[in-house]
């Protein structure tokens, strides 16, 4: 080699060199961030590289992974109702970042309507530009009317019958709301789903497709009444094993599912779906704007490269025909039709659910028939502003189907893959619960919640009312809230024509209730009796099980958001701490996410206070 040519080189080389070391080495940088108050791991904080684009979020356990090639970068940590903060990287690979809680974040905060929204997008919440509430003069959400379960007197009511629901959508929309910055409409709020939201550690069933589980304390809110818990537990099954799916994706692209957080979202969700279905089932793809189409004839799972080049295809636009693609899907659906298989359409969509020509009964009609020939609809709930609720609650309760609002990615793989079997395989069906109250023990009582799954007394023996199904796996709460008969009180006896008198049963036996319940099989038109009595001896508060106190958390945290004329002295901090004591081992971290949402609505509630 001449010298000349050497040179040349190492010119080339000396170059490299210079580059590399201005520009330095891209890093990757990760961490954990906390709450400096209780030491918990907080998901959704935003993790942003200083003047530059470079920014993240935390995940459930509150870590996060970022990358700068600049020693001297500074991240910023923010979060709503907490002080910001900023870190120099310096030689820091692994970063522990604790926030400390601050109410003045929320002084931008305004009230409106039902709750409280942010003024403008709230500079420290990494997430407002995805979470948080629209403009006033753009939100037609709408939600079903609840009125609240009151107390019943037993000697006139001594039944109480209701369907089961293991819905969760309410639970996540609220949490979308609170992560918004706002605090949610109070008919938003369904305590039920709340609770159900979550999964409680009950004994595995042995013989029958579920266990039932009761527990008695007091009250967290009143600790002269009573507090009844009732739990099931369904039967896990081998996914190996399960049967055949055909499954029809019914997608709404019409224009109000143009942004980040709806097409897209849906788009990402139904991927995670599809890595849990198996070469045996089936996928087809209807959508529907302003005119319904099959975009992807029914598919073998063998060939998931042609349905993800569907779903990538797929855009927004246009107007809403959501009863033509109904009625598509179902044809769909009927075509390839797998006897003693899983055959489901499911709905994706903001609710903005017009039926065209067709009335609300026409669609709530095809439903029932078709969900009466093995074809049922499952929900997913998407965006915010336009949000339908209500529309869809019912064509889920109708469909035979679960609900769930899909707020975030994770959101998804809780519903769609976490909890795959419950979702899409039903262990038991029209599932209905009677208790019936021992006036010896019992003045008054109330169920919290459920109050659009209530049933007559005459429909728990009736097999051709429908009622909720229970997946694989899910476990189905409920609570009552009990007035203990004081001693020496006498029954009520304000009555003309009849007397009310206790038989000996009733009072030598110390029952406090006997629990029915009644289940089909899948595919069986006959239900099977279970019962049990449950004795009035309350255990102390804290000698309960996590189950117990945790679900009582969630309904008192629900109370508030309602302001409950129930809700007794129950307060933002008694729920936190009710939680944190019940928390157990909260692997997959929701219950740790949920102590956290209590202390923002908390937050939330006193911005709203100071405004007033």
């Amino acid at each position: 080699m001449n010298l000349k040519a050497l040179k040349s080189q190492l010119l080339q080389w000396l170059i490299i060199v210079f580059v590399f070391t201005a520009s330095g080495y891209a890093r990757t940088i990760k961490g954990i961030v906390y709450s400096k108050t209780d030491q918990l791991p907080i998901p959704g904080v935003s993790v942003k590289v200083l003047n530059t684009k470079i920014g993240t979020n935390t995940d459930f356990d509150g870590k996060f992974t970022i990358e700068t090639n600049d020693k001297t970068a500074v991240l910023q940590f923010s979060f709503l109702g907490y002080k910001s903060q900023q870190i120099t990287v310096n030689d820091n690979k692994f970063l522990k970042i604790y926030l400390e809680e601050n109410l003045s974040s929320l002084d931008e905060i305004i009230v409106l309507g039902n709750g409280i929204r942010p003024n403008q997008i709230i500079s420290n919440r990494g997430l407002s530009h995805v979470l948080g509430m629209p403009p006033s003069n753009s939100n037609t959400e709408s939600y079903a009317t609840i009125q609240e379960n009151g107390f019943k007197s037993v000697t006139l009511n001594p039944l109480s019958t209701f369907s089961v629901d293991v819905d969760g959508a309410s639970y996540s929309n609220i949490r979308r709301y609170i992560n918004g910055g706002s605090l949610p409409p109070i008919d938003a709020v369904r305590v039920e789903e709340m609770i159900n939201y979550f999964d409680y550690n009950y004994e595995i069933p042995k013989k029958k497709p579920f266990s039932i589980n009761t527990e008695l304390s007091y009250a967290p809110w009143n600790e002269n009444h009573l507090l009844l818990h009732v739990g099931l537990k369904g039967k896990t099954i081998d996914m190996k094993n399960v049967p055949h799916s055909n499954i029809v994706f019914l997608l709404d692209v019409s224009g109000s599912m143009d942004s980040p957080n709806k097409l897209p979202l849906v788009k990402s969700s139904l991927k995670l779906l599809l890595e849990k279905l198996r070469p045996e089932d089936r996928v087809a793809i209807v959508v529907y704007a302003g005119n319904s189409g099959l975009v992807l004839p029914s598919t073998s799972c063998s060939n998931k490269e042609e349905i993800l080049k569907a779903l990538d295809n797929l855009k927004a636009g246009g107007s809403t025909a959501g009863g033509a693609g109904l009625k598509l899907a179902y044809k769909v659906a009927e075509e390839n039709f797998i006897t003693d298989g899983n055959n489901r359409i499911v709905l994706a969509t903001d609710g903005d659910f017009n039926v065209g020509q067709s009335s609300n009964g026409d669609m709530l009609r095809l439903i029932e028939n078709n969900r009466d020939q093995g074809i049922g609809i499952s929900v997913l709930g998407f965006g915010m502003g336009n949000y339908k609720d209500d529309k869809m609650e019912i064509i889920a309760n109708k469909g035979n189907g679960n609900y769930a609002y899909i707020d975030n990615l994770l959101e998804a793989k809780k519903v769609l893959v976490n909890e795959f079997g419950g979702t899409f395989f039903t262990i038991a069906q029209d599932v209905k619960f009677q208790l019936e109250f021992n006036p010896a023990e019992v003045e008054k009582y109330r169920l919290i919640g459920y109050e659009n799954r209530l049933l007559n007394e005459e429909d728990f023996e009736d097999d051709t009312k429908d009622a909720g199904e229970i997946g694989a796996g899910h476990t189905v709460t409920a609570l009552y809230e009990i007035i203990p008969k004081a001693p020496a009180k006498e029954l009520d006896q304000n009555l003309k024509y009849q007397d009310v008198k206790l038989n000996d049963y009733a009072k030598k036996s110390k029952d406090l209730i006997t629990l029915k319940l009644r289940y089909k099989q899948p595919g069986t038109s006959k239900s099977k009796l279970i019962e049990k009595e449950v004795k009035a001896i309350p255990s102390v508060l804290n000698s309960t099980s996590n189950n117990f106190r945790f679900s009582a958390a969630v309904a008192g945290f629900g109370m508030l958001l309602r302001n409950s004329e129930h809700k007794g002295n129950i307060t933002w901090d008694k729920v936190t701490l009710l939680a944190k004591l019940a928390r157990g081992e909260d692997e997959l971290g929701y219950r740790g996410e949920f102590i956290r949402l209590v202390n923002s609505a908390k937050l939330l509630d006193q911005s709203r206070l100071q405004e007033n």
